[in-house]
């Protein structure tokens, strides 16, 4: 074995795949996994744990796969977070845990997500529980949103004893990991449903269908039901469009709507009546993990699918490693160039998307160089469904209801990285709704910070 390389991960096969929506990652193994493991240096100051926004005991979890200690190695990552197989699977370790690798100096980093995977399954394979708590302390906390920030500061209060509460408002726990990421990324029933399992069984209640704003504000929840502290965990779902003609036409989609549709609505199922467009020839506009998942469940609907982004291939956003699955599939990038219209027939569908080429100029305020159109570059690309994936913001519907809660410009809740303090006494926040879209485990990191935060302020109440 070849210490500097990774042991490779079996993928379903390209042309297999694009056609339905199975996981295209199979994993590791036992033997590879234990073979990938003994890779790993155990660097007394690990910078891989420096890098994670949870702090995973990275060396110690995987001194255990070396070991043959499955069990044990599930339990080291379980101290530190509540949805190990969902971060395996998802997380951007290659600019985070792995990104910091010390054997990747001279070859290529372990791979921690995908041993972090393989102890996660293996562990809901064998039917192993996160520790219940000791004793309880009565004391009551709300959370709102079930997503990673959500579910991330409830275990880890629940842990602490505390009586948590989630409040969510769909009809189905589990946030962005439902209705955002799709199946073949991230199974439902086998991964997502038992993880949130995990954290119920840690003593947390889950009501769902509660809208926070409207079926029950915040100071309700505090002054009339007893909560002693909440936490703000509802996301970024209010999609962003580009305010170009023809945006309002039928068969152009917000990713967003497009991926509910499809995940949490099943409405890539035969037996389900969701309705979705598949369309015969789709554009989804945008370069980040998102517009990738839109792209891939575009395709396994049956389409021929372009990606327009008005950047070059190094600026995109996406992990490099769904941007080369998109590829394999047969999924078209149509880079340095941007929509200027969205073309109509008589009827008002969708017939066409008008762009223009563009050229880099220097770096912008993100230090990503600046787009700049060419004239007379204008060209149009044959669609009949657009799908805009441009970001998102979060839903004001609870700032604007919860008197004393402070938001800056972007609409985003102004609360404290350290511990998740907001500008409402007992009120705390984190994820979404604080920074606008970003990754699962940054989410989870602010629920854990919050979750610290909130342990503090009440034991000092």
């Amino acid at each position: 074995m070849d210490v500097l390389k990774k042991v490779p991960v079996r993928e379903q096969d390209p042309k297999v795949r694009a056609t339905n929506f199975d996981e295209v990652c199979l994993g590791y193994n036992a033997q590879e996994a234990t073979e990938e493991a003994n890779r790993c240096l155990t660097c007394k100051n690990a910078q891989c744990v420096k890098a994670c926004p949870v702090a995973i005991d990275i060396p110690g979890f995987i001194s255990k796969i070396k070991e043959g200690d499955f069990e044990e190695a599930g339990y080291v990552i379980g101290k530190s977070s509540a949805l190990p197989a969902i971060c395996g699977r998802v997380c951007p370790q290659e600019s985070q845990c792995e990104g910091k690798c010390i054997r990747g100096i001279k070859g290529e980093p372990v791979s921690i997500g995908k041993l972090e995977r393989f102890v996660a399954d293996y562990a809901r394979e064998k039917g192993i529980k996160p520790q219940k708590p000791e004793s309880t302390n009565g004391r009551k906390v709300a959370v709102i949103g079930s997503g990673p920030a959500g579910l991330t500061c409830a275990g880890d209060l629940a842990k602490l004893g505390y009586d948590v509460t989630i409040f969510e408002a769909l009809h189905e726990a589990g946030g962005v990991l439902v209705y955002g990421i799709p199946e073949f990324r991230l199974p439902k029933e086998d991964v997502v449903k038992k993880e949130i399992e995990n954290v119920k069984s840690l003593g947390v209640k889950i009501e769902t269908n509660v809208v926070i704003g409207k079926s029950v504000t915040i100071d309700d929840l505090m002054e009339k039901e007893g909560f002693e502290a909440v936490f703000i965990g509802s996301g970024a779902g209010l999609p962003k469009f580009m305010g170009i003609p023809g945006e309002t036409a039928s068969g152009v989609f917000s990713a967003n709507e497009y991926l509910t549709r499809s995940n949490l609505m099943k409405a890539f199922r035969d037996d389900y009546d969701t309705p979705i467009r598949p369309g015969k020839k789709v554009a989804v506009v945008g370069g980040g993990n998102v517009a990738m998942d839109a792209a891939r469940t575009a395709l396994r609907l049956g389409a021929d699918v372009h990606i327009v982004y008005r950047r070059s291939e190094e600026e995109l956003p996406a992990r490099v490693e769904e941007v080369h699955h998109a590829k394999e599939e047969g999924i078209i990038f149509d880079l340095l160039t941007n929509p200027v219209e969205i073309l109509t027939d008589e009827n008002g569908w969708v017939c066409g998307m008008k762009c223009i080429r563009m050229e880099l100029g220097e770096p912008d305020e993100s230090g990503r160089r600046s787009p700049k159109e060419i004239p007379g570059s204008e060209f149009v690309i044959d669609v009949d469904t657009v799908i805009m994936s441009l970001g998102t913001s979060p839903n004001p519907l609870i700032s604007s209801t919860t008197e004393g809660l402070d938001i800056n410009k972007r609409k985003c809740i102004v609360a404290s990285e350290e511990n998740g303090q907001t500008s409402k006494p007992g009120v705390f926040a984190g994820g979404d709704a604080v920074t606008g879209a970003a990754t699962v485990i940054l989410a989870m990191g602010a629920g854990k910070a919050a979750a610290k935060g909130i342990d503090e302020y009440l034991k000092n109440k």
